[in-house]
């Protein structure tokens, strides 16, 4: 017996998802402020319908789930 796990769709038809897309091409500075209050700046790398990759200056690569964010912006 197979078990069949349903993932979402990924909707690059999404505004919100094509504004991130945006910022990612350009290689925009983005605050990504969570919802524990911690705010994050850097490059998003990548993104999925789970989680963003945000690259700082001063860490490695890290990823972050959308549930834990309140808010992203540019920089500037």
């Amino acid at each position: 017996m197979t078990e069949t796990v349903s993932m979402s769709e990924f909707n690059t038809t999404l505004p919100s998802i094509r504004q991130v897309q945006t910022w990612i091409k350009e290689k925009r500075s983005i605050e990504i402020k969570l919802v524990t209050s911690d705010t994050l700046v850097g490059t998003i790398l990548w993104q999925d319908q789970n989680c963003i990759c945000l690259q700082s200056n001063q860490t490695q690569a890290m990823v972050v789930y959308r549930q834990a964010i309140a808010y992203l912006k540019p920089q500037g």
